[in-house]
């Protein structure tokens, strides 16, 4: 899974968003960085780069992940983690970032008083959520494929998951019942490039969640051919490009 995703799924999708997470990050000169849910390091990559004297700290759940990230990221100090569990002093860090990672989160309330607890009083949490999927061209297409090759079961995960935390009002709302502030909200459409759909479906089917659910229900490898062609005959052989609209909320911890 994580070489699928970093293959095919990070420069695409998640590259975009990691360049503006850490633009954003920057404008706080943060001295000491933990980023949670980093995956292969997309994000972690573009904050070593935008805060050249920074300590960062990457952590995620999957020792998959982190072990791909140390490889691609020596930069940075990697660290098996669990979000809802900190193995970290209070008031360690200056920023927390956590890019496209929340929405896995199992108790975001508390997910979020973990981030405040480790966080310097004037420190600040940023994170994005996926906007709804019909704003994002290339995981609607993906849904829409999916529908097509299993009209009688789907997989969920793509709505439930990475777009089922797409109401910002619910996340400002678990921010503030995590002990935290939130001082901007901004929602940001992007493009995505990729060099084919044939390697974006590659990277969705093989290289998320989605895996299990497709495993589940038939062949991984016939799904995936399955899925690439209907994504095909949605936007083309490639290099495409597509919109993806994301929601950023940054907050700081509540007085």
């Amino acid at each position: 899974m994580p070489q699928a995703y970093a293959r095919w799924l990070v420069p695409a999708v998640f590259q975009p968003f990691a360049v503006d997470l850490a633009r954003r990050a920057s404008a706080h000169a943060p001295r000491r960085v933990l980023e949670l849910a980093a995956g292969t390091g997309v994000l972690t990559r573009e904050l070593v780069v935008a805060l050249p004297h920074a300590e960062v700290t990457a952590t995620d759940l999957n020792e998959d992940m982190v072990q791909a990230g140390r490889l691609l990221v020596p930069q940075a100090a990697w660290q098996q983690t669990d979000a809802m569990h900190l193995p970290f002093d209070d008031a360690r860090y200056d920023l927390v970032a956590c890019q496209f990672g929340v929405m896995f989160l199992p108790d975001k309330p508390a997910a979020f008083a973990e981030a405040r607890r480790v966080l310097t009083p004037d420190g600040t949490a940023l994170v994005n959520t996926w906007d709804t999927l019909d704003s994002h061209d290339f995981q609607r297409a993906l849904v829409a494929a999916l529908v097509e090759v299993f009209p009688d079961d789907p997989p969920t995960f793509m709505g439930t998951v990475p777009h089922g935390y797409a109401d910002v009002d619910r996340v400002v709302s678990d921010l503030e019942a995590g002990g935290m502030r939130c001082v901007a909200v901004d929602s940001v459409t992007l493009e995505g490039h990729a060099e084919s759909v044939a390697g974006l479906a590659a990277g969705y089917c093989t290289g998320t969640p989605l895996r299990a659910e497709i495993q589940a229900r038939g062949d991984l490898a016939d799904t995936t051919a399955a899925v690439a062609d209907r994504m095909v005959s949605m936007l083309g052989e490639g290099p495409v490009v597509g919109r993806m609209a994301a929601h950023v909320v940054e907050a700081t911890p509540a007085a």
